[in-house]
Formats: structure tokens, sequence, C-alpha cells
């Protein structure tokens, strides 16, 4: 069954199935993120290695954190649509059950720099490509439930987008935790990350991110979803692979399928992706390096 029959058919039963309760037992996630897809330079060779890669693993669940094509925001929707089909074939190479996080190279024509007009919903080829109805949703798998957020807010200004997750996405997101048992684990899926020390570390200690960078509002989700067991969130964006733990939730920011934009490792994060155990609250990871090499010439 190929990606998108496998996720209308999915939808029709009314989300992924739930194989366990409250999180017993050993629940197994290959979370990528960061393709970054596109035909030159090797990358659909790149991708079908490292979907052999993912599939080894054997997962009981995929998670994509987004960004599966490059440049989507700035480019017309005809010069983007190859890079489609790259990232199409991947997916349908991927395990199953597959659930996908939109990032901001997703939204397709949000602001074109070819001059032709902005798409009127950036989103919506996203939604087509993906056979998904919406771009924020959740699921419940292995005893746990699973939010996928959107966070990309375009603004169009000097940065051209932000990280925050919106009102009507927030009083979705209230109402979903509302609906979900307070004993079960709960894991949150966003390309821009909620927490990170990226800048930091590589910066100095009392650096600030960017707003296209990180979740503004970060805050207030966390405040929203405090009641419940938070015990993971998945995260991409920033290309490297990083750990951060906060009271009982572990985040995880996922490194890259592409790495440095195809041109090699980014700030010592190899291509790759990662392999997430779960066992009620704890968190087991470990980032696998598929093995490519980069291709990408340097004036490129």
């Amino acid at each position: 069954m190929r990606m998108r029959e496998w996720l209308v058919a999915l939808m029709l039963v009314g989300g992924a199935a739930s194989w366990a309760q409250d999180g017993e037992g050993v629940f197994r996630i290959v979370f990528f993120t960061d393709v970054h897809g596109r035909t030159e330079w090797g990358v659909p060779e790149a991708l079908s290695n490292a979907a052999a890669a993912i599939a080894r693993e054997k997962p009981d669940l995929v998670i994509g954190g987004g960004d599966y094509i490059t440049d989507g925001f700035q480019s017309a929707a005809a010069t983007v649509e190859p890079r489609w089909k790259v990232v199409t074939d991947f997916l349908d190479e991927l395990p199953r059950p597959l659930e996908l996080a939109i990032g901001n190279h997703d939204l397709v024509a949000a602001n074109p720099e070819d001059g032709t007009p902005a798409a009127e919903d950036p989103r919506a080829i996203f939604r087509e490509k993906m056979g998904v109805q919406n771009t924020y949703r959740s699921f419940d798998a292995g005893g746990y439930h699973f939010i996928l957020l959107d966070p990309v807010d375009v603004t169009r200004d000097e940065l051209q987008y932000r990280g925050f997750i919106s009102p009507e996405q927030m009083t979705w997101l209230k109402e979903d935790l509302a609906r979900t048992r307070m004993t079960m684990p709960v894991v949150l899926v966003t390309h821009m990350p909620l927490v990170t020390t990226f800048y930091q570390r590589t910066q100095g200690g009392t650096a600030a991110a960017p707003q296209n960078r990180v979740v503004v509002n970060s805050k207030d989700v966390l405040d929203l979803v405090a009641g419940h067991k938070l015990v993971l969130v998945l995260q991409g964006h920033l290309h490297v692979k990083e750990f951060t733990q906060s009271r009982d939730t572990t985040f995880l920011t996922g490194g890259a399928i592409c790495g440095q934009w195809w041109r090699g490792p980014w700030q010592g994060t190899e291509e790759g992706f990662m392999v997430v155990e779960l066992r009620g609250g704890a968190v087991q990871w470990r980032y696998v390096d598929y093995g490519w090499d980069a291709r990408r010439p340097e004036n490129e």
C-alpha cells in the first residue's frame, strides 16, 4: 500500500491503533526530521539509504518532524513540485504506521521570491501530498497520546516566519487534553523547538534564540500540558541532536536526515535520525548515522 493510500485508510478508521495501555511495555519510535528533499547531489539515493536504515530498526511507529522538501516557503509551487516526488518516494519506503508533522519549508509559496503571488493557503499542498486533513492533530499508539503541532506562523517580515502556536490551535490543544486520561503519558511533536540550549551552547550563556528558530509561546504550551504526564517532546529545525530534561519531560532535538543541508555534518551532528524507546515514563534514545557521504559541491 502506497503512503497516501495508507494514510487515507488510517483516517477512515479514526487514527492509529493503541497496542498497550498507559505506556506498559517497550514502544519503539523512529523520529526523523529535516529531510530537505531535492533532486540534486544524490539526494534520492541518500533517502533510499535512510529509509532502509529506518526499516532495520523495526519501529512500532515512525514520526516525521517536518521540512520534507527544501525552500517551499519562498518558492512557487511549480518550482518545488519535483522535490515532492523525491520525498513521497522516500516516505513510501518507510515502515508503517507513519505520522508526519509540518515544518516551515513545507509551506509552499508562503512568500515567493520570484514575484509570483503568495498562496492563499500555503499548507494546502502539504495536506494534499501527505493525505492529512489538518496540520495539527493527535492520535493514540502504544499506550501513549501523541500530539502533532503546527508551529509555523507566517509573518513576511525580515524573518519571514516565527515559531508560534496560534490561539485556535491552543484552544484545540486544551480540548484535546481534556479528552485525554490523566494517567496516559503524552508525547508532543513540533518542528520548531519548545526548549533548546543550542544558542547558549554556541553563542554564550545569555544568547537569545531568534523568533524563527523556536516556539515563542512555548511556556504557554507547556503550562497547558502541565497537568498531564508529558514524558517526551520531539522537535527538529536546528539540524543538531540534542538532549534536555526538565522535571519528568525529555526534550529531544532530532538532528537531520540532510545534515548540513546536504553538505555533511552540522555542529557535530551527522546525517541521521533518532531511535527512541519508551517504557512508561522512561525514555531511552540513540542517534543513528545512516552512513551518507555528502556530494553537494562547495559552491552550491
